[in-house]
């Protein structure tokens, strides 16, 4: 098999099984924090007054992952970006105005800073640094083979918008207001877990420590938060099984 075209296979099944690179960051980022919160000496802010911030500057990160995620798909239409399912890609149009004017992935790029957050935590450089080239060599794959169906589906028309766009370090300076209004609908429907799950990774991390350390010093808004932003997704899930009240034409 030339290599192009295994190049593209990755891609697809890597993508089919992309739920898993989260549990393997997990895994390995929480074994590392508390590490670190057993030999505090291996983080040069631990049981600092500066460790607060630094935690909270990493949540920042992840926010702003989110945020990219929750921008981008609400302003895109059903059934684009070459969104790999069962049946294989699809892609009705092809987005190139909102964050696709300054970004061709930018899906992933929020994924990654989501994930950096908690990677921040562990306080440790070179699992930082790991975790940055294990991203980039997985998605690599995934993008390839979604770029690859995308040029093949509109020929010129992505060629021209890909030579101007970059893959995943956005160009402002490209930037164009996005063809449909931002709908909270779809995001609603579609990114109802993300918030969740951030605060609740944070939350489980923030707590562990306290218990290695043997003390009760939690950070109370982490588990508020997480009790809010948790009740938030059972509810939207309700809503998205049993009503169409998340459900948007076209969108």
């Amino acid at each position: 098999m030339a290599l192009q075209e295994e190049f593209e296979q990755q891609g697809n099944w890597l993508f089919k099984y992309r739920s898993f690179l989260p549990l393997i960051i997990l895994v390995i980022g929480t074994t590392l924090y508390l590490r670190t919160e057993i030999y505090p000496e291996t983080f040069i802010l631990e049981e600092t007054p500066y460790e607060i911030y630094y935690e909270m500057f990493a949540l920042i990160v992840s926010l702003i992952g989110l945020f990219i995620r929750i921008y981008t798909v609400g302003h895109t239409p059903k059934n684009t970006s070459g969104r790999n399912t069962k049946q294989g890609q699809v892609a009705d149009t092809l987005n190139t105005s909102g964050m696709y004017s300054i970004v061709r992935h930018p899906l992933y790029v929020g994924n990654y800073l989501m994930w950096l957050g908690p990677a921040m935590l562990t306080g440790h450089f070179w699992f930082i640094v790991a975790f940055t080239l294990f991203y980039w060599v997985y998605y690599e794959r995934i993008m390839y083979a979604e770029e690859q169906f995308l040029r093949t589906k509109f020929g010129k028309q992505y060629l021209e918008w890909s030579k101007n766009v970059p893959t995943f370090i956005p160009n402002f300076k490209n930037f164009k207001k996005s063809k449909l209004p931002f709908s909270w609908r779809k995001v609603l429907k579609k990114e109802k877990n993300g918030l969740f799950a951030l605060f609740l990774i944070f939350c489980v991390f923030d707590i562990l420590g306290e218990i290695i350390e043997n003390e009760t010093d939690y950070n109370y808004f982490l588990i508020g938060m997480s009790l809010l932003t948790g009740l938030s997704y059972m509810v939207l899930k309700y809503l998205k099984k049993r009503t169409h009240l998340l459900d948007e034409l076209n969108r």
